[in-house]
């Protein structure tokens, strides 16, 4: 196996521990990138090397891929990973929280991938893993924000493929189902707190219990699935363009495809 550089945002927890732990087991040089560095102190016995970095600024975009590259010269992988969901009827979510989904989700992303990019063109090689959602090709209840963050990281994505094909590099969407982490508690309770009193406090919170009651259970899937496939994905010499994985993904992305969008809808509605 190639051994290789890389770069990974959301390392302090879940998804991103995993996966940081994982390919510096299998002999990669791994920068766990998050901002809280001490979280991150357990990957060191792994040989991975925390970095500083909130994606959301420039400043600390910048410091956190010269200091990658000062130390290794190149950079080979990056692994978009950090990102969160937060729930609520769009008449109730604020724009600034809405905004700060799209820093995050999306702006983020954007704004470390251009950083990185200028190096993987003159290396004329590089992978660029994108952590998107089977939520990025379908929408569930309360969760116009998120699903828009998602959506459009799958189009940036896709456009950022075209691109670079020319230039070498690979860029990736990873679009897990449902993945039994921390995400899905704090999705719903973003949802309960930000429909109290309001017009869809009812439905909000029938659909948060639901969505405890999912996270709670055993059909989740375990999150190492994901580390799997951004394992494949850094390692293939010609990844595939989107590994959709984990519970329920494929057969509700197939759904979402072939019913008639308001059948679809009444099922999301219901699924809880």
């Amino acid at each position: 196996m190639e051994k290789k550089v890389i770069i990974l945002t959301g390392a302090s927890s879940g998804i991103g521990f995993q996966t940081a732990e994982m390919l510096a087991k299998q002999g990669h040089t791994v920068y766990g990138a998050a901002r809280r560095v001490e979280k991150m102190d357990p990957l060191k016995a792994f040989g991975v090397q925390p970095l500083q970095m909130d994606v959301t600024s420039g400043e600390s975009v910048d410091k956190a891929v010269e200091t990658v590259v000062a130390a290794e010269g190149r950079i080979d992988v990056l692994v978009n990973n950090a990102g969160y969901g937060s729930y609520g009827a769009v008449e109730d979510v604020s724009i600034e929280e809405a905004r700060r989904q799209f820093d995050v989700n999306i702006f983020g992303v954007a704004m470390l991938t251009k950083k990185v990019l200028p190096y993987m063109r003159r290396q004329h090689s590089g992978t660029i893993v994108n952590i998107s959602s089977m939520g990025g090709r379908l929408t569930t209840y309360f969760g116009a924000w998120y699903h828009a963050t998602k959506y459009a990281l799958e189009a940036f994505s896709d456009a950022l493929r075209m691109e670079t094909k020319g230039f070498g590099i690979n860029v990736v969407l990873i679009e897990p189902g449902g993945i039994k982490t921390p995400w899905g508690f704090i999705a719903a309770d973003h949802l309960a707190e930000s429909a109290k009193g309001d017009a869809y406090e009812a439905q909000a919170k029938k659909t948060a219990e639901g969505m405890r009651k999912q996270y709670s259970g055993s059909m989740m899937s375990d999150p190492k699935i994901v580390a799997r496939a951004i394992s494949r994905a850094a390692n293939t010499r010609r990844p595939k363009a989107r590994y959709l994985i984990g519970f329920g993904a494929k057969p509700l992305v197939f759904l979402h495809t072939f019913l008639p969008a308001r059948w679809f809808d009444w099922f999301m509605m219901h699924a809880s």
